[in-house]
């Protein structure tokens, strides 16, 4: 199955959770692999959480995709209420509310930011939102950031975070047509390094917002607490998911000539797209849908788990943990940890370190 389909099989799983209410209390662990870990349920009955960040004080900001909602949750009493709703929200294809994030020094800049797919005089558009939070609602919305969006209704990408930098990373999909993926004078298919403004940083490689290229379609990325190098999970075509790590100005290859190979041959043949490209660290066919990104930084799952990478698939329901080299600039093995029963969407770091993830209707807490 291509990768531009896989998607658009999520939005099946929603309906089960239309109209039902927000978070609830949290429920019993699900079962877990042997010599792995597990995960407790903290929220469930959402509407598709393909994006949530923590604030200070044990609260889940969460978007729903296909509802537009930005809410919060209070891990502590269990208490779930609006936020901020976004208007004129999209949601055809892989469209709808993608991404949250919130201002490295908030609440002291108390901003919320959230990547969103909205229709702007009858168009669509993929678009950065900053709303100030005002006393626990959202207020003051300002569109920092837009794009009109091709035709295709997949491969928007829509993962946001601010990285030790202080910068705000975007991943925009090459809007279905690779030839977007190798032209460094368009966002599509790359990854963004923004102010907190919106405007390009400037000292960004290409005078404009653009920080790598050649991406194809991507739903996660994190930050390396030990290095601060940023990893990347990638959606290939009928082979070759991906991990990367990113770097200013990297080319990772895809573009309008690339094509499947057989493993253990290198992913994506070489050719002009191919051109000074970085080769992923760890590809995968069959594919698995790539989702989630995250580090474990004390975690409290062990000493096998603490510096290790863990990623999240929609296609399986796999959350992987991957151990880096010496220099952490390689993969050196992985191990599947967790085969949850329905799809991973996204894999997040509290701020005390420990993981969560979401699949189409809840966040639960490995343990």
């Amino acid at each position: 199955m291509r990768k531009g389909t896989w998607f658009k099989a999520m939005a099946a799983t929603v309906l089960i959770a239309a109209g039902v209410p927000h978070a609830q209390a949290a429920a019993g662990p699900t079962p877990r692999a042997a010599g792995s870990v597990g995960a407790r349920r903290v929220a469930g009955g959402l509407a598709f959480p393909a994006a949530f960040t923590f604030a200070p004080g044990r609260r889940i900001f969460y978007g729903e995709r296909y509802t537009g909602e930005i809410r919060v949750l209070d891990l502590d009493d269990d208490r779930d209420r609006l936020f901020f709703d976004i208007d004129r929200l999209e949601t055809d294809g892989e469209r709808g509310l993608l991404g949250l994030a919130l201002h490295p020094d908030y609440p002291d800049t108390p901003w919320v930011y959230a990547y969103a797919t909205r229709s702007i005089g009858g168009d669509p558009h993929n678009q950065i939102l900053r709303i100030r939070d005002s006393g626990g609602t959202g207020s003051n919305r300002r569109v920092i950031y837009t794009s009109p969006v091709h035709r295709a209704t997949n491969h928007q990408g829509g993962r946001i975070l601010f990285g030790p930098d202080g910068r705000l990373y975007v991943i925009v999909g090459d809007a279905a047509d690779p030839r977007n993926s190798q032209d460094r004078q368009i966002v599509f298919g790359k990854v963004l390094r923004l102010t907190d403004t919106g405007r390009a940083a400037p000292d960004n490689p290409f005078g404009n917002r653009v920080w790598a290229y050649g991406i194809r379609n991507s739903f996660g990325f994190a930050f390396d607490p030990r290095t601060d190098d940023m990893w990347e999970s990638e959606n290939g075509p009928e082979c070759n998911d991906e991990v990367n790590r990113i770097v200013r100005a990297g080319n990772y290859a895809w573009g309008p000539h690339e094509t499947c190979s057989t493993p253990p041959r290198p992913p994506r043949n070489t050719n002009q797209d191919g051109r000074d490209r970085r080769l992923p660290k760890r590809w995968y066919t069959p594919t698995l849908a790539l989702t989630g990104v995250a580090f474990c930084d004390d975690c409290g799952l062990g000493r096998r788990s603490r510096g290790r990478l863990f990623l999240g698939a929609w296609k399986t329901g796999e959350i992987r943990r991957l151990t880096l080299t010496a220099d952490r600039r390689d993969v050196k093995r992985q191990k599947i940890v967790h085969d949850h029963p329905r799809g991973i969407l996204s894999i997040e770091a509290a701020p005390n370190g420990t993981l969560y993830f979401s699949d189409s209707g809840r966040i639960y807490r490995l343990v």
